[in-house]
């Protein structure tokens, strides 16, 4: 069987990759949150060509799908912990950690990344995720993360460990939490179907032009939110 590797997709996927990695060496070693978050919004852009490109060229492959979700692991999975590892080194805390309270506390963003790999699996096998998502996408849980550690590295907001922790596990859980969430995707450009995305953008719009500092994290809450909202509503509806 000839598998091509050097695929338009796939170079695209793998700049996705080489960007996420950058983005984990750039929190880790270099201590620069900053490029750690501007090298994740490259990599979304990356994620997002990659797709868009196979359609359009007619590109799909085996090896394309699996070598998404690697990349995404790193990217969108390793990453954003690191950035969280990163910020606990620095971050101060409401009461005084032991040595080994904060050798244990250095795991918990690492929870993330473990949640991440079970988010990226179910996805690949999970059929009904086409034009929704169950459970947190990825990159949305990275773009949070990272743009939360830059906000810190600026001073801008004030994460203790304490934080830190319960984010891990909250982040974690959304990941893989049975919670419908919309799709940015959109289904042509009729009202009907993109109603929900049409409004989302519109707010979107409205906090950047607000304070453009925290666009990103509040985006991304708002993101949450309003999924999680629809959810409720779609359950009550079902119910009755």
């Amino acid at each position: 069987m000839k598998i091509k590797l050097f695929t338009v997709p796939n170079m695209l996927t793998l700049c996705n990759l080489l960007c996420g990695a950058g983005a984990a060496v750039s929190a880790l070693v270099w201590g620069d949150l900053r490029m750690a978050f501007l090298l994740i919004i490259a990599s979304s852009v990356f994620d997002f060509f990659d797709g868009f490109s196979a359609r359009l060229l007619n590109q799909y492959s085996a090896i394309g799908v699996q070598l998404d979700s690697l990349a995404d692991m790193i990217s969108f999975g390793f990453a954003p912990a690191a950035v969280m590892m990163s910020l606990f080194t620095e971050a101060g805390s409401w009461f005084e950690w032991s040595e080994w309270m904060v050798k244990v506390g250095y795991f918990f963003p690492l929870i993330m990344t473990a949640f991440s790999a079970l988010r990226l699996a179910k996805f690949n096998i999970d059929d009904t995720q086409h034009t929704e998502f169950e459970g947190l996408p990825t990159p949305a849980n990275a773009l949070l993360c990272m743009s939360l550690g830059m906000l810190a590295e600026a001073g801008l907001v004030e994460i203790s460990r304490e934080i830190i922790v319960a984010l891990s596990v909250v982040m974690s859980i959304l990941l893989v939490c049975p919670i419908r969430m919309f799709s940015l995707k959109f289904e042509g450009f009729g009202w009907g179907n993109n109603k929900l995305r049409y409004i989302s953008l519109l707010l979107a719009v409205v906090i950047i032009a607000v304070d453009y500092r925290y666009a990103m994290s509040a985006i991304m809450v708002l993101y949450i939110a309003v999924s999680f909202v629809r959810h409720l509503v779609q359950g009550n509806k079902r119910a009755k």
